[in-house]
């Protein structure tokens, strides 16, 4: 059912004024922060329809009214006011990606830092993973029966081995699979290292020991648990502030769940690049989520790749603010990792997906 002109009004302000003061919310309040004409009664009236429809409730009989998830989620879709970023809050947002264009767990890191400071809230920054490769192959001659294989991963990380044989080998033959690997087998993931690829390297070295499976063993051992890619959750001590976490039992039970990070990779699912995506209580599909609200914008990590960054807090959140920052640090990082700078000083606004799903 389409809601009057006024109803709207006054939810919005029950929400606004909710978010505000973590308080239930009285017809007195809602007149003076909706600018309505009309009497308490009328509001009060108004209220009561609005919690017989299932957007508001009322926690004791005497108390006002507090949003439910469903009044929420209309606030989120249709009422809420757009937010623009202050020149302070891009400045230091774009100050931040521009200085830390860099290794990309760094700036994850400091992205998910500077969510929670920016928010107050929980901060979760995922990577989607991708496939890493061997920039460059270094094979070192020791002994008759011993050489040291050594990878440059396209992480910038490094993996060693010391391979001893019962057999004996000449260092020119060690010099010869050397070339051959950096020439064949850099810059290709673990499943195009293929039977054939390896009895041709074989065979162009004349390899009569088996010395090429034993380096594309280790290779391919390598590259599939070397996946990069990720899931971190920072701030997590904030919840303890928050009225709606005062019992420790239920906060220590996010927490835990937070820092699971197969967890939070259980959300990459959710979103396109550029949008934000609002899930409120119930609408999260995972329990310890229910009673909490979940922001997440989604960017382009490059490669066809996406990642996300987020924050979990309580259902009485500032989805326009919190939204808009999101928002603005997903382009950022969008321009830089997914080819470009970051975002130009000034840019602020922002358009957020909700979701329509029924409550």
């Amino acid at each position: 059912m389409e809601l009057s002109e006024r109803k709207q009004k006054i939810l919005r302000a029950v929400v606004e004024e909710y978010i505000a003061s973590a308080e239930p919310v009285g017809s007195k309040t809602v007149l003076r922060r909706s600018g309505l004409a009309c009497s308490p009664a009328t509001v009060r009236s108004e209220l009561a329809d609005l919690d017989r429809e299932g957007y508001l409730e009322q926690p004791h009989t005497s108390a006002g009214r507090v949003p439910t998830a469903k009044g929420y989620r209309l606030y989120v879709n249709e009422l809420m006011r757009e937010r623009e970023l202050t020149h302070e809050e891009t400045e230091a947002i774009t100050s931040k990606l521009r200085g830390n264009s860099v290794r990309p767990e760094t700036l994850m890191e400091e992205i998910g830092h500077m969510a929670t400071e920016l928010t107050s809230y929980p901060a979760l920054t995922i990577s989607s993973p991708t496939k890493a490769t061997v920039k460059r192959f270094d094979l070192i001659y020791l002994d008759p029966n011993s050489f040291i294989i050594v990878l440059l991963l396209s992480s910038d990380g490094v993996k060693n081995k010391l391979v001893r044989l019962p057999f004996s080998f000449t260092e020119n033959t060690i010099k010869r699979l050397s070339a051959v690997f950096n020439s064949s087998f850099t810059g290709i993931p673990e499943e195009q290292i293929t039977p054939e690829l390896i009895n041709s390297t074989e065979r162009a070295v004349g390899d009569t020991m088996g010395l090429t499976s034993v380096i594309a063993g280790f290779v391919i051992e390598t590259l599939t648990t070397s996946h990069s890619g990720g899931a971190n959750v920072s701030g997590e001590a904030n919840l303890l502030k928050l009225p709606e976490f005062k019992d420790p039992d239920k906060a220590h039970k996010l927490i835990n769940y937070l820092s699971d990070s197969k967890n939070l990779r259980a959300l990459t699912g959710q979103g396109e690049y550029g949008d934000v995506r609002v899930l409120i209580g119930p609408e999260n599909a995972a329990l310890e989520l229910r009673d909490s609200s979940v922001v997440l914008a989604s960017y382009n990590a490059g490669d066809g790749m996406r990642g996300l960054i987020g924050v979990v807090g309580p259902t009485r959140m500032d989805y326009s603010a919190v939204a808009a920052k999101l928002g603005f640090i997903a382009e950022g990082l969008s321009r830089l990792l997914g080819g470009g700078s970051a975002p130009p000083s000034g840019f602020g606004k922002l358009m957020i997906k909700g979701d329509d799903r029924d409550v």
